[in-house]
């Protein structure tokens, strides 16, 4: 048992947006219907765009019976394959897991000639038009702009189940890689493209669903978001297994027992992570990126916008060892090695916060004193090659875990969990990547080796952070900042080096709290429930339970904290951008 009482976490955690129960459409039926009575003239062009992964031939089925004269898809205005691939060799690279960030747009990927021609045909048509396809938007602004998004999490899924990258006939093709398409180009062209659209948008839908989508209004839809950044919130998290995955999150977050383990979780990355928002009884899923891209200054605050874009630069997710075996020992890139192998501003700096561990649980974290570099660059490569195992525990630091320990993990700095610990990792959000050291002669779930990544790795280990520094530095790094009867303030972290300040609050009355101009994210890392209110009552008293992550956006400045039992003790971890 991991937990002595009935579970409440909630795995999906919904946002009640009343006021809009006509402006909300479930299902085909009632989508067509709203769609049909919107056309009430000619010429009349509705244009549908949507986010790569959405299924092309399901919409296309709805639109078949919209009756309209001419369809123009933007897909026969994309360059073939062939010309993508080589367009994007340089981004994609050889390797399984990385690419390079694609700064470039759709437009990249559509032939010149194709979309003057498209744009020509739909200006001189007659009659009721229909433009649908990724970048739709872009052949004609139309008279009516319907956008069908979908969460990174189910494309993922759908990449599993066999479905391949946008314009690529890749469906049996390695899911890293598609990962990697997906993660180095086609998400990042297709939300600077949306986020050109909100304004413009006349409805929102969901697609997540296979045949069974919800429609918005783009009213709702914005108003929806507007509020959510003025308020706690929590987006909806997913679980998934893994090699070394464990039970905790099982019994924990009222997961599936029959499944062998869960290894991680994403509780709290607005970049993969949806928002679930409730119409009247209707639930509608969205990215929740689409809060960051249209509401940055209000969630993220200035400072924090003017430093990152509208990008979220925290990320709390759970790794589960109980019951399981060691993650893979690894390292993150610096900031300037990120910087000029990837593309990316900034690193994944990173720490350990202890939920939960068995008495043998350790951490591994640093190099040990005195070791000999080459030696040690030696027995990676071997153990790479299959000659031999990696003697960890000859060349890497190793800590004992207990609950509320909290282990600070700098770029560069060599690190694993070790088994029978659950982790709160709080980092910055570049989470891919990782490379990694040695994985313990494992193969995947997949049955292929797992990604191992020596050469970044060597160029990015910090040699001098051996066991005293790390001892000094790293490990339970806590003080107390402040202290009065039912109340303590501690700082746990992150290293000097590292951008995210982390807080620890125990509680067993109502205690204030002010962002400051700066999101907070936080966890209740111990007790059953907490209310978070507005001391002027600016939004609804806000419920969290043991182990879920939540967000005070920038905007909503001062609010509250208190356990939901009477004098019941409960702890938070909250992290923000210093």
């Amino acid at each position: 048992m991991y937990i002595e009482r009935k579970s409440r976490y909630n795995k999906h955690p919904e946002i009640r947006v009343p006021g809009f129960g006509r402006e909300v459409f479930d299902g085909y039926g009632e989508i067509l219907e709203e769609l049909k009575s919107g056309v009430k003239k000619t010429p009349y062009v509705m244009v549908l765009d949507c986010y790569p992964g959405v299924d092309d031939n399901e919409v296309l089925d709805m639109i078949s019976s919209l009756g309209a004269d001419r369809l123009v898809r933007t897909a026969e205005v994309f360059k073939d394959e062939k010309t993508i691939r080589e367009q994007l060799k340089y981004q994609l690279t050889d390797d399984r897991v990385f690419g390079k960030m694609y700064a470039g747009e759709i437009l990249d990927f559509m032939d010149t000639v194709k979309l003057s021609k498209a744009r020509e045909e739909v200006a001189e048509a007659k009659g009721f038009t229909i433009v649908y396809g990724f970048g739709a938007s872009l052949v004609a602004r139309g008279d009516m702009l319907v956008y069908l998004d979908m969460a990174r999490w189910e494309i993922q899924l759908r990449y599993r189940r066999g479905m391949g990258n946008y314009q690529a006939d890749n469906g049996d093709e390695d899911i890293l890689k598609k990962y990697k398409r997906g993660f180095f180009v086609e998400w990042r062209i297709a939300d600077k493209h949306k986020a050109q659209l909100f304004e413009r948008m006349d409805y929102l839908m969901d697609t997540n669903k296979a045949g069974a989508p919800k429609m918005i209004s783009g009213r709702a839809f914005l108003t929806a978001l507007e509020k959510t950044a003025r308020r706690p919130f929590r987006t909806v998290p997913y679980f998934d297994p893994g090699v070394w995955g464990g039970q905790w999150m099982k019994e924990v977050c009222g997961l599936d027992a029959s499944e062998e383990n869960y290894a991680w979780s994403f509780d709290g990355v607005p970049e993969e992570n949806s928002l679930l928002f409730n119409f009247d009884g209707v639930l509608v899923e969205v990215p929740a990126m689409d809060l960051v891209l249209y509401q940055p200054k209000q969630l993220l605050g200035e400072q924090v916008y003017a430093r990152f874009g509208a990008e979220f630069p925290i990320r709390f997710d759970f790794l589960d060892t109980m019951g399981g075996q060691h993650l893979s020992l690894q390292v993150h890139p610096l900031t300037d090695y990120i910087k000029k192998q990837f593309g990316m501003q900034y690193t994944q700096d990173e720490s350990y916060y202890i939920l939960d561990a068995k008495e043998d649980a350790v951490v591994y974290l640093g190099l040990k004193e005195g070791i000999d570099r080459e030696e040690m660059i030696g027995a990676l490569k071997g153990a790479q090659e299959g000659k031999c195992a990696f003697d960890a525990e000859k060349y890497i630091s190793r800590f004992p875990a207990k609950k509320h320990d909290h282990f600070l993990i700098p770029a560069g700095t060599c690190h694993c969990s070790g088994s029978n610990v659950m982790v709160l990792e709080i980092s910055a959000t570049p989470y891919i990547f990782t490379f990694k050291l040695w994985d313990w002669g494992r193969l995947g779930l997949d049955g292929k080796p797992r990604p191992i990544h020596i050469d970044h790795g060597l160029n990015v280990i910090q040699w001098d952070r051996t066991t005293k520094w790390v001892e000094e530095n790293l490990v339970n790094a806590c003080y107390t900042v402040k202290e009065e009867e039912g109340y303590r303030e501690e700082h746990t972290g992150l290293h000097e080096l590292e951008f995210i300040e982390t807080r620890r609050y125990w509680l067993d009355r109502p205690a204030e709290f002010h962002t400051m101009d700066t999101v907070h994210m936080l966890n209740l890392v111990e007790g059953t429930s907490a209310v978070v209110e507005s001391p002027s009552g600016d939004f609804e008293p806000y419920e969290v339970h043991y182990a879920e992550t939540f967000i005070v956006p920038a905007s909503v400045g001062p609010y509250r904290v208190r356990p939901l039992k009477e004098n019941e003790k409960i702890g938070l971890i909250k992290a923000y951008v210093r």
